[in-house]
């Protein structure tokens, strides 16, 4: 897990062509004025979805990982609490993975949080157990892309 402010972004071109793409698109493109979406970057390879959601109460949280893709999740506007953890901290698998989603959900695990405000990003790898959408403070309506990088 990588996290970070979108300025920053530079220094992590050395991770690879597709990571340097995903993070160009964030840095060139006017994401404030993206509608909700998918937007292709290089076919399936990199991909963003934006979306403006409502962020939920801690305790509806849903632990999910991939295996196909790192996530890059950006806030565009707003502000969200993420969960984080290391796959093998847990025990219990909720949904098994879902090769056609990229995705399973997973419980009982260690975990820690972080807040992500306007201009943070955070980087997930498939190690990466991570509860996206959680409130700060009160519930609100946040914009995020995430960007998707097929490894």
């Amino acid at each position: 897990m990588i996290f970070d402010r979108l300025n920053n972004a530079k220094q992590y071109y050395t991770l690879g062509e597709k990571v340097k793409k995903g993070f160009e698109f964030l840095l060139n493109s006017p994401l404030v004025d993206l509608n909700d979406g998918k937007y292709e970057i290089l076919s399936d390879e990199i991909y963003a979805n934006v979306q403006t959601l409502k962020t939920k109460n801690e305790k509806d949280k849903k632990w999910e990982v991939h295996r196909s893709y790192i996530d890059i999740q950006y806030v565009i506007k707003g502000e969200e609490k993420m969960g984080y953890g290391i796959l093998e901290d847990f025990t219990d698998v909720v949904a098994p993975y879902d090769c056609n989603k990229d995705v399973a959900f997973l419980s009982n695990g260690e975990y820690n949080y972080i807040n992500v405000k306007q201009g943070d990003f955070v980087m997930f790898y498939p190690n990466d157990v991570h509860a996206p959408m959680l409130s700060v403070k009160d519930d609100t309506v946040i914009k995020k892309v995430i960007v998707k990088i097929k490894i």
